[in-house]
């Protein structure tokens, strides 16, 4: 695809200029007219900033979830898949997303199904959603499809957005904390060593530890910031390309205390949600199964997943594997095994994922209001220790004065 820069006149003759996305000129000027915009100058864009956009990015959820409720809305109001996706491909604020929408658009006009088109640009456009779609275009249900999506997208962003800042609150607190210690250790602590040297007196052991810790900073700082580099940068690389690395992660992950239950609930209710919405667009069950193990974003719940499809495969139950497994509760394999005997299946995955979605809800308010008061605590022993290891010897000094 190249960018093309054009400026013309629209139908009620006003000024129009922009850019497009064609594969030649001859294309852009026939979405231009397609559009009702006369182009009078059009020519190829040679800024840096058309060059290549979006290869190899990708769409903030955000901009995503907006995207799916705008293009669901504009659907269901009668506007074409084509101008709906013209529409909002020229006021989307993500690049990435700009940028796969305009060559959507030029697909659609050349006699291409919008999932077809859409599946081309896979870094943008998840199997999820293609999928759906894709089933949508069959049945002629394409409306309620899209309804599905942004309903999907919505929840599950929700969702994300309630657990990260949970999560990000112990963390950021932490991270203070450190930071506190640290310039103590390195600032006001070395100013006592001193004083304390002079006068020869004999230290508790709660001070001697604290100025062997001060002391240990500041000679040796550059050797606690290399090693955190260099386990961050083989961690990063772990993440990356070792599956058993990022199984053990998950796993440890969901056997976390406290915060452990949470993420299980999340996942559990990710992966009913997203096997729901695949089922009731009409995907294939196998297929739908292939999908959510790699959207779930659980390798753990993953490989049950995929145990699931080998099951199906081989004339058994969805319900069977997940009974195996200790990360799915009683309730959720009993409603499962409903649902296969009456063939409601799609019903009752979306009723799970509505109890647990409302159980991480309570759970993260619960968290939020427990965790602060007992950070805060944290935060008030460590530093607290520090002044005390200082403040005692000095008590003794004063005494001996």
């Amino acid at each position: 695809m190249t960018v093309f820069k054009y400026s013309g006149r629209a139908k009620d003759g006003s000024h129009k200029k922009g850019i497009i996305d064609a594969p030649n000129e001859g294309k852009a000027i026939e979405v231009l007219r397609a559009k009702g915009i006369n182009p009078r100058e059009i020519q190829p864009s040679k800024s840096i900033l058309h060059k290549d956009i979006g290869m190899g990015a990708t769409v903030k959820n955000q901009d995503f979830v907006i995207y799916c409720r705008q293009f669901a809305t504009l659907i269901r109001a009668g506007i074409s898949i084509v101008e709906a996706t013209g529409i909002l491909g020229d006021q989307t604020a993500s690049k990435p997303l700009k940028h796969a929408l305009h060559e959507v658009e030029v697909d659609i006009r050349s006699g291409t199904p919008f999932s077809d088109a859409a599946r081309k640009h896979s870094k943008i456009f998840p199997p999820l959603f293609i999928n759906m779609i894709s089933a949508g275009e069959a049945t002629g249900s394409l409306e309620d499809t899209l309804d599905r999506l942004a309903i999907y997208y919505e929840k599950q962003y929700t969702l994300k957005k309630k657990i990260q800042s949970t999560l990000m609150y112990p963390v950021a607190l932490l991270l203070m904390t450190v930071v506190v210690v640290i310039f103590m250790m390195i600032f006001i602590v070395p100013r006592f060593t001193s004083m304390f040297a002079d006068f020869g007196a004999e230290l508790p052991w709660i001070t001697l530890f604290v100025l062997g810790m001060s002391e240990l900073i500041q000679n040796y700082w550059w050797g606690g910031l290399l090693l955190v580099v260099v386990v961050a940068i083989v961690l990063i690389y772990l993440q990356k390309n070792s599956e058993v690395f990022r199984y053990n992660v998950s796993l440890l992950s969901l056997k976390m205390p406290v915060f452990g239950k949470m993420l299980q609930k999340a996942a559990i209710a990710r992966m009913t949600r997203t096997l729901s919405s695949l089922f009731s667009s009409s995907v294939p069950i196998l297929n739908a199964l292939t999908i959510v193990e790699k959207v779930v974003g659980n390798p753990v719940i993953g490989q049950v997943v995929l145990e699931a499809r080998a099951s199906l495969e081989q004339g058994g139950t969805l319900t069977a594997p997940l009974k195996k497994s200790w990360i799915f509760p009683p309730l959720v394999t009993q409603m499962t095994a409903i649902g296969e005997q009456t063939g409601s299946l799609d019903y009752m995955l979306e009723k799970i994922a509505d109890f647990y979605e409302d159980d991480v809800d309570r759970t993260v308010d619960t968290l939020k209001a427990l965790i602060e008061p007992l950070m805060i605590v944290v935060l008030a022993v460590v530093i607290g220790t520090i002044v005390l290891a200082i403040m005692v010897p000095m008590f003794s000094l004063f005494e001996q004065i």
